[in-house]
């Protein structure tokens, strides 16, 4: 079990979260001006790191608000 640190709720079970991806992906200025390659890069290719890594979380079952914090993806410890 995983305790995540909700910045309004305070620590809880992973179970009430929702999961956003990678944090600090920027939507694209101009994405009509993508090709599909660029397009595809930016919706399906995410840092993949062992290690210290910076995410998206929902609460979903709580105050359904969006936050960022960084995990170990090997220790699954909350960093910050």
């Amino acid at each position: 079990m995983m305790l995540i640190p909700c910045p309004w709720c305070g620590r809880r079970d992973e179970a009430e979260f929702h999961y956003g991806g990678q944090a600090g992906v920027a939507y694209p200025a101009d994405p009509s001006a993508l090709s599909d390659e660029e397009w595809a890069k930016y919706l399906f290719f995410r840092d993949n790191p062992k290690g210290p890594f910076r995410e998206r979380w929902c609460h979903t079952a709580g105050c359904r608000r969006w936050f960022s914090l960084t995990r170990d993806t090997v220790t699954n410890e909350i960093l910050a």
